[in-house]
């Protein structure tokens, strides 16, 4: 029985939120629809943990759907890469769905409580997909349930705010513009090559070099990928569906939904174009590199001037997205490791920022702006001191999480010869303390409300977990920082 689950733990990952999303709908109690959903992501969670044991020891695991065998059928590949984003986005959505409890039937109508958790976990399921397909027609498929799904999912904000609808509307769109251009990319691949398995495109591209089809279908997979990824200037979806969606949402899409885009980014890059050399410097160098450069700056000073502060941590994201873009850009195998390790920092460190600012909006009961934070970190004592930790975190400060991102992202700049891109990392940090510091400052030297708040052990249960991984990983980051690099020279290998 064990030696059966463990053989199809590839596809069991994804079909067990798959699966019970189908059951979920049919659950009109709040209360069950929500122990069968925690169930779900802890099992999905507990799979994940699995597949990465089974990873440290065969290295690549390979499941062929059906009785079809790549690269003709349908495959599902878990290796030292894939296995990052699959316990980023396992791990998140269960601490997410706990955190759902209290504050979803707060900020949605009862009656559709079943729904949410349907479609919630749909996009996991859809998320999952993405990150362990081996095909590139199937990605799209993913991409687009993980998408539609998470459309569905901000859209549900129109109960408490209407400008909800409109968020997800330009979702929609521009998350459609973007799958679009993805599929014509493949559309294109598929033309001169006659394949769609990943491992097949890797093999039969060699040969086309200066193929025009093939730089065309490049572009357009690329182009595709970055604006799911919400890469700069292709973010502009971003800000609205984190601010408007309902808060348990913004704390799912904020820590998982770009950090799968990136990874496909990479895997793009990396691997399924590795042997086009000259194509993909020329990408990362005119391309990617400058782009990630304003993203650092552009978010952070959209940051500074924004009132909001989901907004404001949603441009927050922009310039993090910006960190892990330059980390690939630079191209070496410290640098691609420095930005696996941010992916997987910035999830916890954005989830706890996002549950901590949300449960202040589950008491105040209005949109959460500067204003309306005066004094409330002398009331909500817990929740204040988790956010101050994973500020801190963000910015990059010694024994968090977020110093390793940035300490390896350094040392892979120096190393690289490129001491000008240290030098902006860390003048972008700097600056990122600037909005966090106008938030810690107004929630506690600023004269509140003369109320007391007893803070609901059900919404800081999550908080308090996820900040003790931003403490963690600051203290020990062996497991985070041996993954991502073994997960660089799993991509690119000896190359550079």
């Amino acid at each position: 029985m064990i030696d059966i689950l463990i053989k199809n733990l590839p596809i069991i990952v994804v079909l067990c939120p798959l699966m019970t999303s189908l059951l979920v709908v049919l659950i009109p109690n709040i209360f069950f629809s929500w122990v069968l959903t925690t169930l779900s992501t802890f099992l999905t969670f507990l799979f994940s943990i699995l597949l990465y044991q089974e990873i440290q020891i065969h290295s690549h695991i390979s499941y062929a759907l059906g009785k079809w065998m790549p690269p003709i059928g349908i495959e599902y590949i878990i290796d030292k890469v894939a296995i990052i984003p699959v316990i980023i986005i396992s791990g998140i959505s269960f601490i997410a769905t706990i955190f759902a409890y209290k504050i979803m039937p707060e900020e949605i109508e009862k009656k559709s409580i079943s729904k949410v958790y349907s479609l919630w976990l749909l996009a996991i399921a859809g998320l999952l997909g993405l990150v362990t397909t081996g095909d590139a027609f199937n990605l799209f498929v993913f991409l687009e349930i993980s998408s539609l799904a998470s459309v569905a999912l901000v859209a549900m904000g129109a109960h408490k705010d209407k400008q909800a609808l409109v968020a997800a509307y330009n979702y929609l769109i521009i998350g459609a513009v973007g799958a679009t251009l993805y599929v014509i990319g493949v559309g294109l691949l598929y033309g001169i090559t006659g394949t769609l398995n990943m491992a097949d495109l890797t093999n039969r591209i060699s040969d086309l070099n200066n193929n025009r089809a093939l730089i065309a279908g490049f572009g357009f997979m690329i182009i595709g990928i970055m604006v799911k990824a919400a890469v700069f200037p292709l973010h502009i979806w971003l800000p609205r569906a984190y601010a408007y969606a309902p808060s348990a949402v913004s704390v799912l899409l904020a820590a998982t939904a770009t950090k799968a885009s990136l990874y496909i980014l990479a895997r793009i890059l990396f691997s399924i174009f590795e042997n086009s050399e000259n194509l993909i410097n020329n990408t990362l160098l005119f391309v990617i590199l400058p782009l990630s450069l304003l993203a650092m700056f552009a978010g952070t000073i959209m940051a500074i001037y924004e009132k909001d502060i989901k907004r404001l941590l949603a441009h927050s994201s922009v310039a993090q997205i910006g960190y892990i873009t330059l980390a690939f850009a630079i191209g070496t195998k410290a640098s691609i490791a420095a930005g696996f390790i941010h992916m997987f920092n910035h999830a916890i460190i954005k989830g706890g920022l996002f549950i901590a600012i949300t449960s202040i909006g589950f008491y105040i009961k209005k949109r959460i702006t500067i204003n309306n934070l005066s004094g409330l970190g002398r009331e909500m004592p817990i929740t204040f001191f988790c956010f101050v930790i994973c500020s801190l975190s963000l910015a990059g400060l010694p024994l968090t999480a977020g110093f390793i991102s940035k300490l390896y992202l350094i040392k892979a700049s120096i190393s690289s010869d490129d001491i000008w891109i240290a030098i902006l990392i860390l003048i972008s940090s700097a600056l990122s303390v600037v909005y966090l510091w106008k938030i810690i400052e107004v929630m506690w030297m600023r004269d509140g409300r003369k109320i007391v708040i007893k803070e609901n052990p059900t919404i800081y249960i999550s908080l308090i977990i996820i900040t003790f991984l931003n403490i963690y990983f600051g203290l020990d980051a062996s497991l985070v920082v041996n993954g991502s690099f073994e997960a660089a020279d799993k991509l690119i290998g000896d190359l550079k």
